[in-house]
């Protein structure tokens, strides 16, 4: 499938959502909130809720045509063309514990296929851009992925080890007896640190739409490589396992790893 050009009004479209979401987010930041819990226990809070209410009131308006999924106010119109994919607070629970890592996360996607990906840290006042035909920046710079093509060099990432079950974790950890080093914790950060060039890959299995759409434009258009599992592009119907390194070579290598 032929993907279509970023066009400036999306693109504008999305750094307004971001804009919006930032200052909600820092006013609730370490405050003494009260959290509650979705049916599947995972933790929501008063900003997640009300950062995606207003990022629909923009789309609502700037967009009227396109359809809105999102991790706390549920799909509108999701068989249109082109449908903006929103995890308000990414990262809820370092949300709630004080640590800045959290992020929000913005995708449009074009017949469920992610062409334009915000990541964006409040607290930390960082923000990647990518999309087609939109090369990444990192708050308005140009930024590129490491060079990094093994995975006996690689720095690797997941949210928690707790993530993997089953095959799943046979497999993770088969991952990472092969990596340099494994690190944890950092939830959409580490997506951030793969294009800025940081760091050279993540792994997270149990993913929602909204949880990794924004990432992919991000990563690619950085130079990086992202997919499911079985190294298929990612869509809106992807099954929430992904696979992210800095280069095609190292993510060969991890698919690799990952199928045994």
């Amino acid at each position: 499938m032929s993907l279509p050009a970023v066009l400036p009004a999306w693109l504008e479209t999305a750094v307004a959502l971001a804009d919006a979401a930032r200052p909600i987010a820092n006013h609730y930041f370490r405050s003494r909130l009260s959290v509650n819990s979705k049916a599947d226990q995972s933790p929501v809070t008063i900003a997640d809720q009300q950062i995606e209410a207003v990022m629909r009131e923009i789309l609502a308006k700037a967009h009227p045509d396109h359809g809105i999924l999102g991790e706390e106010h549920g799909p509108d119109r999701t068989d249109a063309d082109f449908v903006w994919v929103l995890d308000p607070i990414d990262g809820t629970r370092a949300f709630i514990c004080g640590v800045p890592t959290f992020g929000t996360l913005i995708a449009l996607c074009y017949r469920g296929q992610p062409i334009l990906g915000v990541v964006d840290h409040p607290a930390l006042g960082e923000r990647w851009v990518g999309g087609t035909g939109l090369p990444t920046t990192w708050n308005g710079e140009p930024c590129q992925t490491r060079a990094c093509t093994r995975l006996a060099d690689a720095y690797l990432f997941a949210t928690s080890p707790d993530m993997f079950k089953g095959a799943d974790a046979d497999s993770f950890t088969r991952l990472t007896s092969r990596a340099k080093e494994r690190r944890y914790g950092l939830d959409c950060f580490a997506a951030g640190l793969i294009a800025g060039g940081h760091i050279d890959a993540m792994v997270e299995t149990s993913l929602q739409p909204y949880d990794y759409c924004a990432l992919a434009p991000v990563i690619e258009q950085a130079g990086g490589k992202i997919s499911d599992w079985t190294g298929k592009p990612l869509t809106i119907h992807s099954d929430g396992r992904i696979a992210v390194a800095a280069t095609a070579a190292l993510h060969g290598e991890i698919l690799a790893a990952l199928a045994g």
